[in-house]
């Protein structure tokens, strides 16, 4: 662990729905002094629990809790963004490393784990549309040029490969050329040793299945009525997508039996992790290195993940 520690200062366990990456990470902080960051966009939100997998009681290994963060910590509804995330991630990141513990990130919203390892320069700033149309008329390598210029310290060179990027990157440092007071927390020293996880595609499916099963046995359905009833709209709902939305549409009406309602989700479910994968493979064609787990049950793959970090 030594030489990990010289190198990394941060764990991530990604990868698409259903494949048990909260148990992977929960085990790999417990085994290595961390604490989890939750990377789940819906697990933000309070009361979005039975639909967004929210299982408090994973945060345990043999009776010792596992702190965790990023989780709860908003209310419908209020939106929550990738900006946001990115902003609360550094605040937790630097308590986490500030006390000694390794910050284990864990999760599969793929934005939200690519803002913070590829650094998206995000802030909330005036739009200047007559500086963007002069920017998007130069040639990339000019741009990015200019950038090294501004910024010859930038984190990923591969940034300079894509010019919406760079372009982004320029439109801030001119902003606060004029003047432009951001608020956003500065980035932290990120070196993270990134972990995927995934399974076969039959027991990919097959573990969504269960999981459908179990959410709708367990009152899925229920909980979305109940939110609705604290006066969230059916239309914020809808917008946070799966769960949320079929069992919308469902008590709405919309979608006439429990059997139509889960033959809808399961598709659903299906095509979002097949699109979870896919931004993954996007993330190691710009160049952030994924070591994936093999195949095999969770205890395997906490074993694999453990000699992994343990060989470093």
């Amino acid at each position: 662990m030594s030489n990990f520690a010289e190198k990394y200062n941060c764990l991530i366990v990604l990868g698409p729905t259903a494949v048990g990456k909260t148990s992977i990470g929960v085990a790999l902080a417990d085994h290595f002094n961390g604490e989890v960051i939750s990377a789940d966009s819906r697990q933000t939100y309070r009361y979005l629990d039975i639909g967004s997998g929210k299982d408090l009681d994973e945060y345990n290994v043999d009776g010792r809790p596992v702190p965790y963060h990023l989780i709860d910590i908003i209310e419908l509804p209020a939106e929550y963004n990738v900006y946001n995330y990115q902003q609360d991630f550094y605040r937790v990141f630097k308590d986490i490393t500030a006390r000694g513990k390794l910050p284990v990130v864990v999760g599969g919203t793929g934005m939200y784990i690519d803002a913070i390892v590829r650094d998206y320069q995000l802030v909330i700033m005036p739009e200047d549309k007559e500086l963007h149309a002069q920017l998007e008329a130069r040639p990339l390598e000019e741009l990015a040029a200019r950038l090294l210029k501004e910024q010859p310290e930038l984190h990923t060179k591969n940034d300079l490969l894509e010019k919406d990027r760079v372009i982004k990157a320029l439109e801030i440092i001119e902003a606060k050329k004029k003047g432009f007071d951001s608020t956003s927390i500065q980035r932290p020293d990120i070196r993270p040793y990134i972990i995927g996880t995934s399974l076969e595609r039959p027991k990919l499916w097959e573990n969504i299945s269960i999981r459908l099963k179990e959410r709708l046995e367990n009152g899925m359905i229920e909980e979305v009525q109940g939110i609705h009833d604290k006066g969230i709209s059916w239309e914020r709902l809808e917008k946070l997508g799966l769960e949320y939305r079929f069992c919308s549409l469902y008590l709405q009406g919309k979608i006439e039996s429990k059997d139509e309602l889960y033959e809808k989700l399961f598709i659903a479910i299906r095509q979002f992790a097949k699109r979870q994968e896919t931004w993954f493979r996007m993330m190691q064609k710009k160049g952030v290195e994924i070591n994936w787990l093999s195949p095999g049950t969770k205890a395997q793959r906490i074993a694999e993940a453990v000699a992994l970090i343990s060989e470093l």
